[in-house]
C-alpha cells in the first residue's frame, strides 16, 4: 500500500544557492516524519551532532546510476551464499548499522526512532541478506521517494554481505524507471563499485524528475 502522508513540517526550507565549500548547511529543526521528508526532497539529509541536528547537502554527491553498478565476477559468485529479503527485519538492520562499536557509528536513539516511525509509515526499507543458516548477516536501509532511493547506511557480519544487499537493491529498482540510488558521499570502496559523484547542483537538478518517477512496485 502506498506510504503514508506525513503532518506538514513546521519548518520551512528554502531552495537557495548554498555556499561553497562546505557540506553541512543548515543546524536545528526536528526529525518528525515531514521534516526529514521535505529535507530529502531539496537534496538534505541528517545527521546528528552532539544535542542538535545537522542537515547536510554534499558539494559532491555519491550516487548510483543503476547501469553504472559493477558486480565483479566475484560478487556475483558471493551473492549465491546469500538469501535476499526485503522489509523483514528493518529494526534489526538499522540497529546493526548504528553499532557503537563500528568505525564511524553515528546513528543515535532519536535518529533510529525518527527512522522506523518512516519504515511504519510505508517511506523507508531496508534489504536485508541472510547466510545459509537464515540469520541476518548484511543489509542496508533508506527512503525510497518516487525514483530516488536515499541510502543512508549499510553494514556486513559476513564477506560481501553488504555488497549483496546493494546489488539485490539495483535489481529491484531497475524497472526502466527514472531511478537513482544516492549515497551521500563517495568513498574507494562505494567507487570500486561504480558510484560517483555529482555536482551539488546538477544532484539537486535531477531531483524533480526523480521525484515525478513512480515508486518500484514492491513499495507501491
Amino acid at each position: 500500500m502506498p506510504p503514508i502522508q506525513p503532518e506538514p513540517s513546521p519548518w520551512r526550507f528554502v531552495m537557495r544557492e548554498w555556499p561553497a565549500g562546505t557540506d553541512c548547511i543548515a543546524e536545528g529543526a526536528d526529525l518528525a516524519p515531514g521534516t526529514i521528508l521535505t529535507a530529502y526532497r531539496i537534496g538534505l539529509f541528517p545527521m546528528p551532532h552532539d544535542d542538535s541536528i545537522f542537515w547536510w547537502s554534499p558539494e559532491q554527491r555519491g550516487v548510483l546510476q543503476l547501469d553504472h553498478f559493477k558486480e565483479s565476477r566475484s560478487l556475483r559468485k558471493a551473492r549465491k551464499r546469500f538469501t535476499v529479503t526485503v522489509d523483514q527485519s528493518f529494526a534489526d538492520v538499522i540497529d546493526a548499522c548504528a553499532d557503537p562499536s563500528r568505525a564511524g557509528a553515528w546513528i543515535d536513539g532519536p535518529m533510529r526512532a525518527a527512522y522506523i516511525r518512516l519504515h511504519e509509515m510505508g517511506w523507508a526499507h531496508s534489504v536485508e541478506t541472510r547466510n545459509a543458516s537464515g540469520e541476518l548477516v548484511g543489509g542496508l536501509y533508506g527512503l525510497a521517494l518516487g525514483g530516488l532511493f536515499c541510502g543512508e547506511s549499510m553494514f556486513h557480519r559476513e564477506t560481501d554481505a553488504s555488497k549483496a544487499a546493494l546489488a539485490a537493491l539495483v535489481d529491484l529498482l531497475d524497472d526502466g524507471a527514472d531511478r537513482l540510488i544516492d549515497v551521500q558521499w563517495q568513498t574507494p570502496h562505494l567507487a570500486s563499485l561504480g558510484i560517483e559523484e555529482w555536482p551539488r547542483e546538477h544532484y539537486r537538478d535531477a531531483l524533480e524528475a526523480l521525484l515525478a518517477s513512480p515508486l518500484p512496485e514492491i513499495w507501491q
